[in-house]
């Protein structure tokens, strides 16, 4: 029915005219749906077109400085996402995990020299030997990529690696006219230096001021080992096997405090954190990593003069077979990765000249030899004024013990408790005899290497 018949009295132009304007409305409708759809469309294909990276670290801060050499890389490489997460290392690690068993781990992700060989072992770790062949070795640190060197392949590649160093304090060292200490000291320049170092002002018997502090972390002992031709483990490293070098090693440094008297029994120090002893002025002398060269800084201040050196070496050793001990932290592939050559590419732009010398705090190391070597990483404005010495180091030859579960039978940052760890605590403290607690983390390292 026409709206001339249901209304004849209306004019003839009325009706045109709303007629336009319904079909009008019907046609910016369709056009409308049109150009949703289209949206839709559109917006699928970009999505199908962009790449996403998965990538995965253990510290937030780090992850904040990589966002600038982050967006670098996608501007570089046009259709690709970086999807980038991080959280601390207690929680890093068991979510990692928790994604390796559900099949579903990043594309790339951060991996240490403490946990590779068990992550290798297990098989969550891309093999990129092929890829690694292509690069300039003498471009990069060979002790920081040699951590990755695993069952003929190589399993991770590094970003930074560290070595633990021995920090002094110039003051001290210049108040008792002492030189300094140099990379050809024996072990007796060193208990000499400390000897001369531990004063007890008021005569009261207990020192005011120690020549060395120590307790039974990894890197506190282990450096000493290394540096006397010692080893803990045997060649294929599946047992806890000092040898005699190593039993040197160990009486000495324990002989220091139950001894010589030059260093404090750790139970001395409850309540002050390790890290702080040497910065506070409490010890003249100090072993620990090179990463700490950031943390002596802020809880000393900028005033604060000390050097660092390599460790001594002991009389078992010559100069020439004399190791240190170094390790890197490293970025790895996944092998269920669908991205393995952009995985690689984006490796190779984060830790070689991609990187920018601000994201290596203090002490730790570029693995890529132009930025450590640089003037900016070298920072003579600041104290330590001599950190080559740790460029040395990384130039050597170094070594490591980590094992599969290696933090467990080392006892790692355990103080008083098991492991290796504890029972060189309790030596120290003048609780357990040297061999009693050799015997001890030795049997108890060995059946969890064993897997028990």
């Amino acid at each position: 029915m026409s709206f001339s018949i249901l209304f004849p009295n209306l004019p003839i132009f009325v009706i045109y005219h709303y007629l336009q304007e319904e079909l009008m409305k019907k046609i910016l409708k369709i056009c409308a749906a049109i150009s949703v759809s289209s949206a839709i469309l559109v917006g699928q294909v970009i999505a199908q077109s962009e790449t996403v990276l998965k990538y995965m670290a253990w510290s937030d801060s780090e992850l904040e400085l990589e966002q600038p050499m982050i967006a670098a890389f996608e501007a570089a490489n046009p259709g690709v996402k970086v999807e980038s997460s991080a959280m601390p290392p207690k929680e890093y690690w068991p979510r990692l995990s928790a994604l390796a068993a559900a099949g579903d781990l990043p594309d790339v992700f951060w991996m240490s020299s403490g946990f590779i060989q068990s992550w290798q072992a297990d098989g969550q770790i891309d093999n990129i030997a092929d890829k690694v062949s292509g690069i300039k070795e003498t471009e990069w640190y060979g002790g920081a990529i040699s951590v990755a060197r695993l069952s003929g392949g190589v399993y991770s590649f590094p970003k930074n690696w560290v070595a633990p160093v021995l920090y002094y304090n110039t003051k001290m060292f210049d108040a008792a006219g002492l030189e300094y200490p140099n990379s050809n000291w024996r072990y007796n320049d060193f208990l000499k230096a400390a000897k001369a170092l531990t004063l007890d002002t008021n005569n009261d018997g207990t020192p005011d001021q120690y020549g060395y502090w120590v307790y039974g972390r990894y890197a506190h002992i282990e450096p000493w080992i290394f540096r006397n031709g010692g080893r803990l483990l045997n060649v294929d490293r599946t047992k806890l096997e000092p040898n005699a070098a190593a039993l040197e090693a160990l009486q000495f440094v324990t002989d220091l405090a139950n001894v010589h008297g030059v260093a404090p029994k750790p139970e001395m120090m409850d309540g002050i954190r390790q890290k702080d002893v040497f910065p506070m002025g409490m010890a003249a002398m100090w072993v620990d990593g090179s990463w700490n060269i950031d943390g002596v800084r802020k809880t000393a201040g900028p005033d604060f003069s000390f050097g660092i050196s390599q460790i001594p070496m002991g009389p078992s050793v010559s100069k020439g077979n004399a190791v240190g001990y170094a390790w890197s932290d490293m970025m790895a592939v996944a092998p269920t990765s669908k991205q393995r050559d952009l995985s690689w590419k984006f490796i190779e732009h984060m830790t070689g000249p991609g990187n920018k010398v601000e994201n290596f705090g203090g002490g730790k190391v570029p693995a890529y030899r132009p930025i450590a070597e640089s003037e900016a990483w070298l920072e003579r404005d600041q104290y330590p004024k001599n950190k080559e010495v740790i460029l040395e180091i990384g130039l050597g030859q170094t070594t490591t013990s980590f094992t599969p579960s290696w933090s467990k039978w080392r006892g790692y940052a355990a103080s008083a408790g098991g492991g290796m760890n504890g029972e060189l605590d309790e030596v120290l403290n003048g609780r357990k005899s040297l061999q009693d607690a050799v015997d001890a983390f030795v049997e108890y390292g060995n059946s969890v290497l064993a897997g028990n």
